[in-house]
């Protein structure tokens, strides 16, 4: 067996999304992401001869963009990290949909950072991975806590645990690429509004159910009309009970009947 180690990097949903503000050309958001425990993609780093790094997988972009790589290239100055990846390759088994709003390649740079730190001995505290986290983009803090719920605020560098019950959850995701970037613009032409801080701090507070049973699929998610808009097929899938992730294109429900 030449597989030194495999780990599970799981997808998320965000219970609501909400924008809080703008900062240079970000928008700070106010947002419950949640772990989504049955999907998931694995990591795992093998044994290669190819002396270079690698990484093997089925994905829908060039390595230069992968956000593993992006996390690679951050790290690889670190002690024992560039030796480590000439003997191992990166293998991904893909099973989080690309494009999604389920995080998936997100999820993938954060448990690629936890796996280095273990295994290169980097000996990173959280809050030190998440300062290399937030340059690959703003979902991976969320990842690299491996919160199973989680208040996420600022530009997704903020993240508090949220203490409740594991959530079973369903996701569907119909057969569109949303552009998050088409997306926000459409948003900032013709939907912009920004929560208030009231409002924000009684949804960061109540458990993510309640969120789900006081909020329709418009209210719970300010990206859901624009993205909705600019792909309309996106309505055939908003029935009662299911929710928009991200910016699309999953929807998800909560399935309590455990």
């Amino acid at each position: 067996m030449n597989q030194l180690m495999s780990e599970k990097s799981y997808a998320k949903v965000n219970i609501f999304l909400k924008i809080a503000g703008k900062r240079d050309t970000y928008h700070e958001l106010a947002s419950r992401f949640v772990r989504v425990h049955n999907l998931y993609d694995v990591i795992s780093f093998i044994k290669t001869s190819r002396k270079a790094f690698t990484i093997i997988g089925n994905f829908g972009c060039k390595m230069e963009s992968n956000t593993v790589y992006k996390a690679y290239k951050l790290v690889e100055h670190f002690p024992n990290v560039k030796e480590f990846f000439e003997e191992y390759s990166v293998e991904i088994e893909k099973n989080i949909p690309e494009f999604a709003g389920l995080g998936g390649g997100s999820s993938n740079a954060a448990t690629f950072l936890i796996m280095i730190n273990k295994y290169c001995n980097l000996n990173l505290s959280k809050d030190e991975l998440c300062e290399i986290a937030v340059k690959i983009g703003a979902d991976v803090p969320f990842f690299v806590y491996e919160y199973d719920s989680a208040n996420v605020t600022g530009i997704g560098e903020i993240v508090k645990k949220f203490d409740e019950e594991v959530l079973n959850i369903d996701t569907i995701t119909p057969k569109i690429k949303c552009n998050t970037g088409e997306i926000f613009t459409i948003f900032r032409e013709k939907y912009y509004k920004e929560i208030s801080k009231e409002e924000s701090i009684r949804l960061l507070n109540m458990k993510s159910l309640d969120i789900l049973n006081e909020l329709d699929i418009k209210k719970a998610n300010d990206l859901y009309e624009p993205a909705s808009d600019l792909y309309t097929e996106l309505k055939e899938y908003s029935k009662n009970g299911w929710y928009f992730s991200g910016s699309g294109s999953s929807f998800f429900r909560i399935n309590n009947g455990k």
